[in-house]
């Protein structure tokens, strides 16, 4: 009655697919009565996909970019501020804390998406959306590199957060990745068009309407 609306499919053997990914969208929409409505129609308490990381789509799209990824790499959405002095500030802060860490970032890619999607409220607290790719040196274990990635990342939200509340990496793992928004279950693949992207195949989606209980719905609290 005042809780979550949340799902999880899989491929049992593991092999990767843009049906599942379609099929996770498909769900996803039915579970538009878990959260809020806005009175713009469009605005909702969040929603979001955590897919298992869809390998072949990332390396297209960040060769597409001019970016070679190592064998082991990390990829992740981040939000950024609109201000384009405090966006870049978070990108360079990032930068050197994965840089302490022994790590590469390789660069940010923009992430298309369609405002349209959008509601007024969402619209006036719209994050600048990017793709950052990270690179591991091949002689790190896959258990360290998950545990860099971890303390750079919260090295640079300790040192972006006071001045810059926008910031914010919905994932940041070798393993995983999330395409999360403060839109309508329905509208998520619309916002984000490599949703669509035939290339994108996953063996594994985790998909969530928020139920927004005691915080105002934000773009940082949409989920999974």
């Amino acid at each position: 009655r005042d809780s979550c609306g949340f799902g999880l499919m899989a491929q049992m053997d593991d092999k990767p697919s843009h049906q599942l990914v379609q099929t996770a969208i498909s769900s996803l929409a039915c579970l538009t009565h878990r959260g809020a409505v806005a009175a713009d129609g469009k605005s909702g308490d969040g929603c979001g996909l955590l897919f298992k990381k869809p390998d072949a789509f990332l390396r297209a799209v960040a060769a597409e970019a001019g970016f070679t990824l190592a064998q082991q790499y990390a990829a992740s959405l981040v939000f950024l501020n609109q201000d384009v002095h405090l966006a870049q500030s978070a990108r360079d802060r990032l930068k050197t804390a994965m840089q302490v860490e022994g790590l590469t970032l390789v660069g940010f890619r923009k992430v298309p998406i369609n405002k349209e999607a959008c509601g007024e409220y969402a619209l006036a607290n719209l994050p600048v959306i990017e793709q950052v790719f990270i690179n591991c040196p091949d002689d790190i274990s896959d258990a360290i590199f998950q545990r860099k990635l971890f303390i750079a990342r919260r090295r640079a939200e300790k040192a972006i957060g006071p001045a810059d509340k926008s910031f914010y990496l919905p994932t940041l793992s070798s393993k995983v990745i999330s395409y999360k928004g403060l839109v309508l279950p329905a509208n998520l693949p619309v916002f984000y068009p490599d949703l669509n992207d035939a290339r994108f195949a996953s063996s594994l989606a985790v998909y969530h309407q928020r139920f927004s209980t005691n915080t105002w719905p934000e773009w940082k609290l949409a989920q999974p």
